[in-house]
C-alpha cells in the first residue's frame, strides 16, 4: 500500500522544486499509517524523519509561555537547519497548540521557502479544503488546499489533478 504513496511523494517533491513553497503534505487521519510511510520514504531518499513534537518541546521547556510564542519560529528554524534536505517531518501536533498562537501551515510554508519539506498532516482533504481536527475541537483548522501539494493516505494527490489538466 505505501509504495504508490511513496511514489506520489517523490513526484510531488519534484513538482515542488519550482514553486514558491516547496512543501508537500502527507495527509491522513490518526492511525492511517503516515509515520510508517514517512519512515520508508525517508529511508529511500537517504534522510531521517524529524519528530517535531519531541525536538521542539525539548527546546521550549525552559521558556516562559510568552517567550515560547515569540521565539517558536526561530527555534523551529534552528532545529531544521541542522537536518538533511529534503526535510521529512512527523508529529507536528505541537504546532497546533493554541497556547503557542501560531499558524502551523504558515510555519511549514516559511520553512519550505529555502528547502524542500515533506510533512505529515493529521487530518483530511474535503472539497479542496485542508482540515485538521474535528469541527468544535479547540485546535480545529481549515484552509484552502488549492495552492498546496498533498498526498493523501487514500492514494489521492494534487499531482494527479495536475496531470489530468495537462492531458486536457
Amino acid at each position: 500500500m505505501s509504495e504508490p504513496i511513496q511514489e506520489k511523494l517523490k513526484q510531488s517533491l519534484l513538482a515542488a522544486e519550482g514553486l514558491y513553497y516547496r512543501l508537500v503534505l502527507l495527509v491522513g487521519e490518526s492511525g492511517s499509517g503516515k509515520t510508517e510511510v514517512l519512515r520508508e520514504f525517508a529511508g529511500e531518499i537517504g534522510t531521517e524523519v524529524i519528530n517535531i513534537n519531541l525536538l521542539l518541546s525539548a527546546e521550549l521547556l525552559a521558556l516562559s509561555e510568552k517567550q515560547r510564542v515569540l521565539h517558536l519560529p526561530e527555534i523551529l528554524d534552528k532545529i531544521v537547519d541542522k537536518q538533511q534536505v529534503p526535510l521529512v517531518l512527523d508529529n507536528i501536533e505541537i504546532l497546533f497548540d493554541q497556547r503557542l498562537k501560531q499558524d502551523p501551515l504558515k510555519l511549514l510554508q516559511l520553512m519550505s521557502r529555502n528547502r524542500a519539506v515533506v510533512a505529515a498532516w493529521n487530518g483530511k482533504i474535503e472539497q479542496g479544503r485542508l482540515i485538521y481536527a474535528e469541527t468544535g475541537h479547540p485546535e480545529y483548522r481549515q484552509c484552502d488546499g488549492k495552492e498546496l501539494l498533498f498526498v493523501g493516505m487514500n492514494g489521492t494527490a494534487t499531482i494527479d489533478s495536475a496531470h489530468k489538466n495537462d492531458a486536457v
